[in-house]
């Protein structure tokens, strides 16, 4: 079986901004498939941004669950995420679910993983994927010395890394929160 690559998804909030944003291409070993997947949902109310990297059908079937989670603990996203990745760990089925998540609201942007990982980074800036460590770096040089806006940041951080990363490509698809 040909090995699934990731993606690159990449969110920064800066100046009362929330922005999230992924490339669209889809690998199949050494082949792209695809050109436009879409990453990046919003949830629970437009409140929520999230974005998974690995299997897609893996991804997908989270972020189902992260939306149920969402409307079992009123949008409540430390809570909704900790539920999850309980579930992700504990649960037979899930545990075997190959992706990883990057959720985010107004206040807080949390990496979810299946080894039970809820993690909140200390700057507002966080990527996952196969190109992620390249956006994240980027971002964070942009975000520290720059006085851009996340979505500036989001944007140019992807094409950087669509020029590193060969599993990412330069369609992105950008979500915002206010």
């Amino acid at each position: 079986m040909l090995r699934i690559r990731s993606t690159t998804v990449l969110c920064v909030r800066k100046k009362g901004r929330t922005v999230m944003g992924g490339d669209g291409q889809v690998t199949l070993g050494a082949s792209v498939i695809k050109h436009s997947a879409k990453k990046i949902r919003k949830l629970y109310r437009d409140s929520v941004l999230v974005g998974f990297a690995g299997s897609a059908a893996d991804g997908l079937a989270l972020v189902e669950r992260l939306e149920a989670k969402l409307e079992e603990f009123r949008g409540s996203l430390p809570r909704a995420c900790v539920e999850l990745a309980k579930d992700w760990r504990m649960d037979r089925n899930l545990r075997r679910l190959e992706a990883l998540l990057l959720v985010a609201d107004r206040e807080q942007m949390l990496l979810l993983s299946g080894q039970g990982d809820v993690i909140e980074p200390d700057e507002p800036v966080l990527a996952i994927g196969s190109g992620g460590d390249y956006a994240r770096a980027c971002a964070l040089a942009l975000y520290r010395n720059t006085e851009m806006g996340a979505e500036d940041i989001v944007r140019e951080s992807l094409k950087i890394a669509s020029e590193i990363c060969i599993y990412t490509n330069q369609n992105f698809f950008i979500e915002r929160l206010e």
